[in-house]
């Protein structure tokens, strides 16, 4: 075959011919596309770009041809698995509460795992991603921190209110397994407990991070949390 009617393998074979003769290796055509994932794979690549992206530079100032890039992807994937941008933002909610959960519960076992460890970590996690700190909303608790931009829009609610579900369902079971550890102590409803110590804690959020705030006031507030979660539970020290 030589040669098709629009002359495009006689381009093709010209074009090799001379990167062979200027010494340069024609890419090969994956070489020059966007890498293909798995799709599990690609979602999560996704995810992971944006929640850095969105935290380090800001909702506004991210496009999603900057996550794309960020991820390794092609930017129609971004719609194919999350339809816009907003709806991307709304899943972040929950990858910030894996990511929060993950970090007060450590490698320990949830029953080993007392007030002071989970609150103390909670506050270091938040200590460690200050620039998701702007993104908290006046109701709402472990204000993920940063885009300030986000504030009061509709968009930004089913962030948080993904991440609440995630920590409150988190120290439910937290709850449940201190209260197991000791069958013969105070019982308590974990499922209204757990609303509240997010409510606290997230009230405690806000105050910790309060422009002027000084150290002995956040070292205050800590230690307030701790004493008041472990007091009113009952259910370990």
């Amino acid at each position: 075959m030589d040669v098709g009617k629009d002359g495009t393998l006689a381009t093709r074979a010209s074009d090799r011919a001379a990167a062979e003769r200027s010494g340069r290796r024609r890419p090969a055509r994956e070489e020059v596309r966007t890498r293909r994932y798995d799709p599990a794979d690609t979602r999560q690549r996704v995810l992971e770009a944006a929640y850095l992206l969105f935290g380090t530079r800001g909702y506004d100032a991210t496009g999603t041809a900057d996550i794309a890039r960020a991820a390794n992807v092609s930017e129609g994937s971004i719609f194919y698995h999350f339809g816009s941008k907003p709806a991307l933002l709304a899943e972040l909610g929950r990858l910030h509460g894996e990511k929060l959960v993950a970090a007060m519960q450590g490698d320990d076992a949830l029953a080993d795992v007392t007030f002071a460890t989970s609150i103390e970590r909670c506050f270091a996690f938040h200590e460690e991603n200050r620039a998701w700190e702007g993104m908290v909303e006046e109701k709402v608790q472990c204000r993920p921190a940063g885009a300030k931009a986000l504030h009061h829009r509709p968009e930004a609610e089913p962030f948080f209110l993904a991440a609440r579900q995630v920590v409150v369902e988190w120290t439910r079971r937290h709850l449940e397994a201190l209260m197991a550890r000791r069958p013969d102590g105070p019982r308590i409803d974990a499922e209204v407990a757990a609303s509240f110590i997010f409510a606290v804690v997230g009230d405690a959020l806000q105050a910790y991070f309060r422009p002027g705030a000084t150290d002995e006031e956040r070292r205050r507030i800590r230690a307030e949390v701790i004493r008041f979660c472990t007091a009113a539970v009952g259910a370990g020290a």
